[in-house]
């Protein structure tokens, strides 16, 4: 039987607390303080107009991303929904039509595209950039569990029955390459106090080219928290090919722990 974890000898992860999972109703008022401080928001950089996928979370559809994606375009990108419905995962399940819709949204613009995925979602994107590295130029994650002991979810019972693909199942190459490095620059979003995933999951290893930003958040609320916001917005205005850290200045700099 394959193990569920990345990298020999990585330990076991528990998943978060059940405190922790049952005070993801943060998220609310992560949303408001969006709302509320949307004047510093308009502030963050603007883009050159490339396209943004989105990807929606497990369970989640393009709805959960609308603020962001509605934020995007103000800043001057062409947003794009994944338009598959309600994520009831599958990463096997959902490459093809993923891959589909990627090419589609290249073609349209004939430039590179980013992504940003959140939860599951970050990992189709991580899938998505090692098949078809040619049409991405930037990925962004937000709670996406890709490396260590991915089973370390409080969503894996119910991922296993909706999606019929078990982690169990799940080829070691696979998780080795989700976890590995990516040929564009990336930046993964994670928070200490998730209560869906353990936030080891979400950790790339460091290069010039990867990053990983902590953020003071629910896992629920990572699309709608106002220094998350920021913060994608600031990643996605570098130039294509260029990459440089996030300084974490700014109006929500008090959210990113150093």
């Amino acid at each position: 039987m394959n193990t569920l974890r990345y990298g020999a000898g990585t330990a076991h992860l528990k998943a978060p607390s059940k405190f922790l999972l049952f005070s993801e109703w943060r998220w609310m008022f992560e949303f408001a303080s969006s709302v509320a401080t949307a004047p510093a928001l308009f502030g963050a950089k603007r883009g050159d107009g490339h396209s943004v996928l989105v990807i929606p979370g497990f369970l989640a559809g393009d709805l959960s991303t609308d603020m962001l994606r509605r934020f995007l375009g103000f800043l001057g990108y062409q947003t794009y929904g994944w338009e598959l419905g309600n994520n009831f995962g599958g990463v096997y399940g959902m490459r093809a039509k993923l891959r589909v819709r990627l090419a589609d949204i290249a073609a349209r613009s004939g430039r590179k595209v980013s992504i940003v995925g959140w939860s599951l979602g970050g990992v189709y994107a991580r899938d998505l950039a090692l098949s078809m590295p040619d049409e991405i130029r930037y990925v962004i994650t937000m709670g996406s569990p890709f490396s260590n002991d991915v089973s370390a979810t409080n969503a894996r019972k119910l991922y296993e029955l909706l999606s019929g693909e078990s982690l169990k199942t799940v080829e070691q190459g696979d998780l080795e390459k989700l976890a590995g490095p990516l040929p564009m620059p990336t930046t993964s979003f994670f928070t200490k106090t998730d209560g869906i995933v353990n936030w080891h999951t979400c950790l790339v290893e460091e290069s010039n080219k990867a990053e990983n930003v902590e953020v003071l958040a629910s896992h629920i609320g990572l699309g709608v928290n106002p220094a998350v916001l920021w913060a994608v917005a600031d990643r996605l205005a570098q130039r294509e090919g260029e990459f440089a850290r996030f300084d974490r200045s700014g109006p929500f700099t008090l959210a990113y722990p150093r």
